[in-house]
């Protein structure tokens, strides 16, 4: 049985587990992200070490934020200010000796859909996860389709309206991401602090009309945006990742929301248009998708 070790970078905390060839994960942890380069990688190195003294690990899977090149350089590396401007892949590899694949964490969650999740055996889809903003990927012909700056799937950046007076409010980021979409502009309406969406949600359900207006707004501006991606690239389903796509109430109300929008496009109504399908590995698809694209990437280099 062959093993691979998969590394979620975050910038908070870093977690990572033992996966085997199946893509099964037998261990996993985490630790605080250290603020030192060096400390990032010693400490990888240092685990990766311990489990190849009992396992055998063909290879490392990073997923980590920002700006990944295909060949390792982080252009950006999100929160992480110590990781910006380096070959994190060359220097893992120095330090363990193992083959090193790094994915941006948008792509690493989705391309793990693939392998056993919600996109088992299809070709050509798009994903978007999310959360504090919105991230994604175009999975095209089995593989990440990264453009010619490794920017592709940034669909928090597409403008939802053209309000010229503010325009960086109507990008899909604050317009349909959960946190500095639909908690930011509820708690601007209400004055609170609310830090969680579920609370929206059970106040909308218990009547109260500013939750309900707030939703329907950020429901159809998210199924705005995914109506443009689907037009420009015919996938075959849509995969929505994040904490949020594990609520029923949320992808029921998007859902309706997206095919509204189709009835209302007239140029649309006949057409067939991809699923709205909620992603399943939850919190492990960084490590999974990371292990998945450096397994990929070692089964093309051999």
């Amino acid at each position: 049985m062959r093993y691979y070790v998969g590394f979620d970078i975050g910038g908070s905390s870093i977690k990572y587990g033992l996966l085997d060839e199946n893509g099964k994960i037998s261990q996993k942890e985490s630790f605080k992200t250290p603020s030192d380069k060096d400390e990032v990688l010693d400490k990888m190195a240092e685990i990766v070490s311990a489990f190849t003294k009992d396992y055998e690990v063909e290879a490392i899977g990073l997923s980590v934020p920002g700006i990944v090149e295909e060949n390792g350089f982080l252009t950006t590396a999100g929160a992480i200010l110590c990781l910006y401007g380096i070959n994190i892949k060359e220097e893992l590899s120095q330090r363990t000796g193992l083959f090193v694949h790094a994915e941006n964490d948008a792509n690493a969650a989705s391309i793990a859909e693939q392998w056993g999740g919600a996109a088992h055996d299809v070709a050509n889809y798009i994903s978007l996860v999310i959360g504090t903003g919105i991230g994604g990927c175009l999975v095209v012909n089995n593989e990440i389709f990264r453009g010619a700056h490794a920017r592709s799937g940034e669909f928090g950046w597409m403008l939802l309206d053209d309000n010229q007076d503010d325009l960086n409010s109507n990008t899909m980021n604050l317009q349909a991401a959960t946190i500095l979409g639909l908690l930011r502009i509820y708690n601007l309406k209400s004055g609170e602090e609310l830090s969680d969406a579920r609370t929206i949600y059970d106040r909308a359900e218990k009547g109260e009309y500013l939750a309900q207006t707030v939703l329907a707004k950020f429901h159809r501006k998210l199924a705005q945006g995914i109506l443009n991606v689907a037009v420009s690239f015919d996938p075959a389903m849509v995969v929505i990742g994040g904490g949020i796509s594990a609520n029923e109430t949320f992808l029921k109300d998007l859902r309706l929301a997206y095919e509204q929008l189709q009835n209302e496009h007239s140029a649309l109504v006949d057409m067939d248009f991809p699923a709205i399908i909620p992603a399943e590995f939850g919190n492990d698809a960084g490590i999974i998708g990371a292990v998945y694209s450096a397994k990929i990437a070692l089964d093309k280099e051999s």
